[in-house]
């Protein structure tokens, strides 16, 4: 038979083993005590912080035989033992997620008359009650407004949010909270002592901090890195094990991002994600650093859990970092996160939020190094045109965009003539708005369909970014600046393949070109 699972193994056995819910254990306590049980209760909070580990000891001290009520659960009367076994008839759980509809919160309403056959109690416990229908929760409200005094309701939700108002009102509400990381670490060690494992302090403390604050996740991570009990886990082993980068990977790019060098941070991303760290936690990792400092910087580095030496690390780093773009790199750092979804290029996330966050302070795009707009083809008096804005402003509030024509309508410009005047627009991009140039160099004109100019990219990121309204306003803006037509932009991710109607455009020769017109008027006809 498989080996038991650690946080299976090691789950609560009484109130005092729970860790981290001080102020619910202690509350659920006092009322066995003065036998103020009530008859629905509603506990919600993240996964794996001990929902319905405590629902599951509040069955067994109401059903405990144990004489003095503090003693409650005492683990030792026949009652507590056959919950601690699974063969408690009077405790039901029911997994809301799979028993979703209406008929069977009434078959349970139908068998809650039933007295209990063994204690004073019969406890039923809905896991992920928020699962539930509206019919069934519908269902459930008489019960739990009126239940028999033999039943005892415990919910348990993960999204108290999903849970009706009227559902609420007819329960005990108690929040569990995510548990701190030295009474993660503590726990682990404990864990690890009584299964004779060997651990390093850092070790233990990574374990908790990737558990993010879940007893059950914790342990499990705990579980996952022991493969020989007879091994010593080093700090080294679990980031390889877990797929966390080094502390001085994370450090040394913290310090680039406070010395604005881009070469360096790119450098070292690179260097960790082809070292083995797993991309987002890597990112998670950063996040949890300049979080660190941003509380050194705004309140203080006591709020930072970390030793005495690494408090005043941060609070050295949060000197030098102006705040405004500490906050920058944050959200940055934060957002690509949550959008990583894996793909060929891993690290690219990164890269791109690294490159942004100093995009302003360190630009690799500077009015020196770009190509200024010459001549317009056809340049407008500026009487006309008026002084483009110097300053970091989207667009101009008089210009509007055209409305995308419909697709396979004649091109209405020459797509040639955007391709070499390109440079020029970034050039005319760059003194309205700093950030846009540098994105637009991953960007190719395609084709000209209607009046829709199409612009190909290599990823996902990319479209996202440029195609954004106010950006793609004013690539349409500094476009009519340099050859007086209005454009609307489209971008598309495409490889370096041209489709099938871009490769026909390209052959199509340009109407107005001049070589053409003399061969016509010559008596010369156009080779389609």
């Amino acid at each position: 038979m498989p080996e038991q699972a650690l946080y299976l193994k090691w789950r609560p056995l009484a109130f005092d083993d729970v860790v981290g819910q001080h102020h619910i254990t202690r509350t659920l306590r006092n009322a066995l005590v003065r036998g103020r049980i009530r008859h629905a209760y509603l506990f919600s909070g993240p996964r794996g912080t001990g929902k319905t580990t405590t629902a599951r000891l509040l069955a067994k001290a109401v059903n405990c035989t144990a004489e003095a009520a503090a003693a409650r659960p005492c683990n030792a009367c026949p009652n507590c033992i056959a919950i601690n076994e699974s063969r408690y008839l009077d405790l039901i759980e029911i997994d809301a997620a799979s028993h979703t509809g209406v008929d069977d919160v009434r078959e349970l309403r139908d068998k809650i008359a039933f007295a209990p056959g063994e204690g004073a109690f019969k406890v039923y416990i809905i896991d992920e009650v928020h699962r539930f229908s509206g019919n069934a929760f519908d269902a459930l409200l008489k019960t739990l407004e009126e239940p028999p005094d033999h039943a005892l309701f415990v919910l348990a939700t993960t999204e108290i949010d999903k849970v009706p108002a009227t559902i609420k009102s007819r329960c005990l509400q108690f929040e569990f909270r995510r548990v701190s990381l030295r009474e993660l670490s503590e726990r682990l060690a404990f864990i690890a002592e009584k299964e004779s494992l060997s651990l390093e302090p850092g070790a233990l403390e990574l374990i908790a901090r990737q558990g993010t604050g879940s007893v059950r996740d914790s342990i499990s991570l705990l579980d996952q890195i022991v493969a020989d009990p007879s091994e010593t886990i080093t700090l080294e082993m679990a980031q390889h094990l877990l797929g966390t980068a080094s502390g001085l990977h994370v450090h040394d790019l913290v310090e680039a991002l406070v010395e604005e060098d881009v070469a360096r941070g790119i450098h070292l991303i690179n260097m960790a994600i082809d070292g083995g760290s797993d991309p987002r936690q890597f990112g998670q990792q950063l996040v949890n650093v300049l979080r660190n400092i941003m509380l050194a910087q705004t309140a203080s580095a006591d709020l930072v859990e970390a030793t005495q030496e690494e408090q005043a690390g941060y609070a050295e780093l949060a000197e030098r970092i102006p705040r405004a773009r500490l906050l920058k790199a944050i959200r940055a750092f934060n957002a690509a996160v949550n959008n990583y979804t894996g793909g060929w290029q891993p690290q690219l996330s990164l890269e791109l939020a690294f490159i942004e966050i100093l995009q302003e302070d360190v630009s690799a795009f500077s009015p020196t190094t770009l190509p200024q707009p010459t001549a317009s083809p056809r340049p407008r008096p500026r009487s006309e045109r008026g002084d483009p804005p110097t300053d970091q402003a989207d667009a101009r509030a008089d210009f509007e965009r055209t409305p995308a024509s419909q697709p396979g309508e004649k091109p209405v410009y020459s797509v040639a003539k955007i391709q070499e005047s390109w440079q020029d627009i970034l050039g005319r991009l760059f003194r309205y708005n700093k950030n846009l140039p540098p994105l637009l160099t991953h960007a190719h004109v395609r084709l000209i369909d209607g009046n829709r100019l199409i612009l190909g990219v290599p990823t996902e990121i990319f479209k996202q970014k440029i195609a954004e309204p106010k950006r793609a306003k004013v690539i349409e803006q500094a476009i009519y600046d340099l050859h007086e037509v209005k454009l609307h932009v489209e971008v598309r991710v495409v490889d370096n393949v041209l489709a099938p109607d871009e490769a026909a455009q390209i052959r199509e020769p340009a109407a107005d070109d001049p070589l053409i017109a003399a061969g016509k008027e010559l008596g010369g006809v156009v080779d389609e």
